[in-house]
């Protein structure tokens, strides 16, 4: 014998249902928005002495005081600071100390004849918005749709970015006119890049 059910318990369970099913997809794009953008902070831990693993630099670095011009040091003047650091331009963990930038305004490596020739990146930057590299290379990379260029000097210190995995996060660069920083969370290391557009 089959159970008859009352049509207002039927109505009920298929409301249910479609709530149910409504929500999960709504609770899955949201997540996908907001990786599309900008991801929660990853936790840190205890790093006193690391770099990279997932840290993020609370702050840029700040201005570079220079009085005189420096002469401009090659690309892989950024020596070992400690044991394990990378021969890189770095972030420390324990104090968010910018290593490698210190060349200041008048470094010529640096200097752009049209600042700003694609406009200023509008999108929001800093430590609460990390990007997704999502392909290309150090000549044109994607982070969230929009382009990027590593700058020449620093191409030495991309060599072991995943350009479609890992992420960074950007900040303005206080020195040089034009160029926005890009620090790796996975390696602690920054390079200089350049906004290119959509």
């Amino acid at each position: 014998m089959t159970a008859v059910r009352s049509p207002r318990l039927v109505v009920l369970s298929l409301a249910t249902l479609t709530l149910t099913v409504c929500g999960a997809g709504m609770l899955h794009l949201a997540a996908q928005e907001r990786g599309r953008t900008a991801r929660v902070r990853p936790a840190t831990g205890n790093r006193e002495e690391g770099v990279g693993g997932g840290h993020i630099p609370q702050h840029g670095p700040p201005p570079t005081p220079v009085r005189r011009p420096a002469p401009a040091p090659a690309a892989t003047a950024v020596p070992r600071d400690q044991a394990g650091h990378p021969e890189a331009p770095h972030v420390h963990a324990n104090n968010d100390e910018w290593v490698g930038h210190r060349t200041g305004r008048t470094d010529p490596r640096y200097h752009l004849d049209h600042p700003w020739e694609h406009g200023h990146f509008a999108k929001p930057i800093g430590p609460q918005h990390v990007w997704r590299l999502r392909g290309g290379d150090r000549n044109r990379f994607s982070a969230g749709g929009f382009y990027f260029q590593v700058a020449a000097p620093d191409a030495a210190f991309v060599t072991d970015w995943l350009w479609d995995d890992d992420d960074i996060v950007l900040y303005d660069d206080p020195d040089h006119d034009g160029w926005y920083l890009a620090y790796n969370t996975r390696l602690g290391t920054y390079v200089h890049v350049l906004y290119l557009g959509t």
